[in-house]
């Protein structure tokens, strides 16, 4: 008796049809893992296809992303130690303004010299203030306006500053907080903060000539803006005080 399997026959009963062989010889075993197909995940096929003008376009958006991101990132940073080194150069020049009482360049090319330090103990901070609120002076440190009333004179002295440099800390003053402002001379006023306010820049109106001796200091708001600069301002008013 010869077989069908030896004849190259169907191997299987003869009462159940071929497809129902074929779905049992597919199904896996109890315990094996049934047999899947692999799939590429590379854009480039198996056969070595090139990968399609989509998925091309999609790779170069991701990159020019990150070398954005990057190169912001890179931005921050050189502003960042850029007004940290020079206030370290400024609080040299301070110290030997104070010893020979002539104003001392912060480096050999500066066109301002520091008229004041500004100091927030609660906050630790600790700023050499330069002569003009222009654009080039505040990449450096606060900037006196020219025109307002030195601190220890009658009138209102404003200081303005970056927010995301040497403001920062005013995102963490309070009402009541002291100030405090050194002069050259080395003499000390003190200040304590009676107000703090948010105003559009085109409505900001500071008084010359208030009641009383007023520190007041100036920057963006928004504290946590991408952009610089924007259209209001907060703004910190400090009075004299003498109970520090």
């Amino acid at each position: 008796m010869s077989f069908a399997a030896d004849r190259g026959g169907p191997f299987y009963p003869r009462t159940l049809p071929p497809t129902a062989v074929r779905n049992w010889m597919r199904a896996a075993p109890p315990g094996i893992a049934r047999r899947r197909d692999w799939v590429e995940s590379s854009p480039v096929g198996g056969n070595g296809a090139k990968p399609s003008k989509h998925a091309a376009t999609r790779w170069w958006i991701v990159a020019l992303l990150a070398a954005f991101g990057l190169a912001l990132t890179g931005h921050a940073l050189y502003i960042h130690a850029k007004a940290q080194l020079a206030q370290v150069l400024l609080h040299r020049a301070w110290i030997a303004t104070q010893q020979t009482g002539r104003p001392s360049k912060p480096w050999p090319w500066a066109d301002t010299t520091p008229v004041a330090r500004l100091l927030a103990p609660t906050q630790k901070a600790d700023l050499l203030v330069l002569a003009g609120a222009t654009g080039r002076t505040l990449a450096f440190g606060p900037g006196h306006h020219d025109g307002s009333a030195l601190p220890g004179e009658p009138g209102n002295a404003i200081f303005s500053a970056h927010r995301d440099t040497h403001f920062r800390f005013l995102r963490a003053i309070a009402v009541g907080d002291p100030l405090v402002v050194e002069m050259p001379a080395g003499r000390r006023y003190e200040y304590r903060v009676r107000a703090t306010k948010v105003v559009a820049a085109r409505e900001m109106r500071l008084p010359r000539q208030p009641g009383e001796p007023t520190l007041t200091l100036v920057t963006c708001w928004p504290f946590d803006a991408v952009e610089p600069g924007g259209p209001l301002r907060y703004v910190v008013v400090a009075t004299a005080d003498h109970t520090l």
